[in-house]
């Protein structure tokens, strides 16, 4: 779509995905399950439950106060989940990056993009 941008920058909370340095914008891709996000594909664990609910509720901890000091540093933030790019909820690819673009020029502050319920 022609933005310059940098991935996993060191100097920001996180080192986020991408990061679009003229529009002071981060988006992150975030894994549903990984991430803990309520969805089809962000399903619990059938094994070892203790383990993967303790892991998935210190990534989700992690994720809350890297959100909060990017926006903290007057960064826009966009998240983009797992279940708008793939799966049964999965979004159009031209609407979605529609989306991004428009987060992106709006210079809007904080917005997730989830799939499809």
């Amino acid at each position: 779509m022609g933005y310059r941008y940098r991935l996993h920058v060191k100097d920001l909370p996180g080192k986020p995905d991408i990061y679009l340095p003229k529009y002071n914008t981060v988006i992150e891709v975030m894994g549903c399950f990984w991430h803990g996000h309520n969805c089809h594909v962000g399903s619990s664990p059938k094994s070892n439950k203790d383990y993967w609910t303790k892991k998935l509720t210190r990534n989700k901890e992690r994720d809350q106060s890297n959100k909060k000091l990017i926006l903290e540093k007057g960064i826009n933030l966009l998240v983009v989940w797992e279940c708008s790019i793939m799966g049964k909820t999965s979004w159009n690819l031209e609407k979605l990056l529609e989306e991004i673009e428009s987060f992106i020029l709006d210079s809007q502050n904080y917005q997730e993009i989830q799939g499809k319920f």
